[in-house]
């Protein structure tokens, strides 16, 4: 059974560059039948909030993401104590007593001497009674995980054949003096726990992976596969972020974009693709592989969002947009029909709608009076459907000589004020003949 999880930290809300994995990961779960866990990384109990958790689902909700299960870390502490335990006993995990201030030194020292700044791994030469004696001083230890100092080698289901070199990294601290663990440890327990068979995640954890691969097998779990892909850019190139509201998914709900032009785009930007509509995101995970996903950056343009919500809204039938028509009293085919080619954000039907419910404000120039009166004068009989327009336009170009936008365009002005808007061949009938007779007058 393939098992993927997506693991935020509930410190912050939810950007275009942190749906990316969400949705990659949603889409391979669907095109391999499988589960997807929704793990909230909540460790950080100085910055992970319950408010952060609630919106993390309420924005994966309006993507269109159902999570098949919930978990939270801090609801599985036991679990990360039991593994601790198990990695002292084995010898892989080791207390280390330096301060900030002592290892920022020794890096600074290696630098100086032209050594990598990596840890010395002083604290494995300690006696028992020197680590009584900094423990009576009332030092604490935190927890460092003692690396094979190996290649870690791995086949990387987007990058390909990978190798990381544990011998070039620093022991990891897995446990701070507070007893507190950071992300390593519970992820991997997390993972051999939760049966997780693929980790699919951005590429600037491929380096941790080595690491992640040695606890793994220490712990006795089996090694999932992974993929690291492309990080999502903003326009200049720089990484979105949490803490800066890098184009939040609530802001860009709030602002009208559709779930679905926001999933695109944070999802196939950077892959062979092309960014266009889709019936759904289902649709999108029965294309999408994994090799198709590009190697260089994916840069994301503001532009080309606007540009795919509006084609999204352009094509919607009307049996989707109908709940939302209701909720805004304007649940009429033939409205949304004539209006959507016009739509920017689904809101703006409001006001297009307003073209037929009126109040319109006709503007007719002096020079074009006399035609805009021959042309009430010439308003055929109903019933009205889409073939009055070019039967009166026809008519009115034979009687007066008038083609092109000489025609049309005094008759938009006359009966929309406006230079653009939907085809009047569609608005027409809409409107009616008596509302056309008063807006030519």
């Amino acid at each position: 059974m393939t098992t993927v999880r997506y693991a935020p930290s509930p410190t912050g809300r939810l950007h275009l560059g942190n749906a990316r994995p969400a949705l990659l990961n949603w889409f391979f779960a669907r095109s391999h039948s499988g589960t997807y866990i929704l793990r909230m990384d909540d460790t950080d109990t100085a910055r992970s909030t319950r408010e952060f958790a609630d919106g993390i689902e309420t924005d994966l909700a309006w993507l269109g993401i159902k999570p098949d299960a919930l978990v939270r870390q801090s609801d599985r502490t036991a679990l990360y104590e039991a593994a601790k335990l198990k990695l002292i006993e084995s010898g892989r995990l080791y207390p280390a007593y330096e301060t900030e201030d002592e290892l920022d030194r020794r890096r600074k020292r290696a630098r100086a001497m032209g050594n990598p700044p990596i840890y010395d791994r002083a604290a494995l030469k300690l006696t028992d009674d020197d680590r009584r004696k900094l423990e009576a001083e009332g030092r604490k230890p935190h927890w460092r995980f003692k690396l094979d100092g190996k290649p870690v080698q791995f086949t990387d289901l987007i990058k390909g054949e990978q190798t990381v070199n544990t011998a070039s990294m620093s022991d990891p601290v897995l446990v701070r003096e507070d007893g507190s663990f950071l992300y390593t440890l519970p992820s991997v327990v997390d993972d051999i726990d939760l049966g997780i068979t693929h980790v699919i995640r951005g590429e600037d954890h491929v380096s941790n992976t080595g690491t992640q691969i040695e606890i793994f097998e220490a712990l006795g779990g089996k090694v999932p596969f992974f993929a690291h892909h492309n990080l999502l850019t903003d326009a200049e190139g720089q990484g979105f972020s949490k803490r800066l509201g890098s184009l939040s998914l609530s802001d860009l709900r709030e602002s009208g974009y559709e779930s679905l032009a926001v999933a695109i785009m944070a999802s196939l930007t950077g892959t062979s693709l092309p960014i266009e509509p889709s019936e759904s995101l289902d649709a999108i995970a029965e294309k999408l592989e994994l090799r198709m996903i590009s190697h260089g950056p994916a840069r994301f343009d503001p532009a080309e969002l606007d540009t795919l919500n509006a084609r999204i809204l352009h094509a919607m039938p009307y049996e989707a947009a109908l709940p939302r028509l209701e909720h805004l009293g304007l649940a009429s085919e033939p409205l949304w029909l004539a209006n959507r080619q016009n739509l920017n954000r689904f809101d703006d039907i409001v006001e297009w709608a307003k073209l037929v419910t009126g109040p319109v404000e006709p503007v007719i120039l002096p020079e074009d009076r006399e035609f805009i009166d021959l042309a009430r004068d010439m308003l055929p009989a109903e019933p009205w459907d889409e073939t009055t327009w070019i039967l009166w336009t026809n008519a009115l170009k034979e009687k007066t000589g008038r083609k092109g936008k000489a025609l049309f365009l005094p008759l938009r002005m006359a009966l929309t004020g406006r230079h653009d808007g939907p085809e009047l061949k569609a608005l027409l009938p809409l409107l009616g003949r008596k509302a056309c007779q008063d807006r030519l007058s």
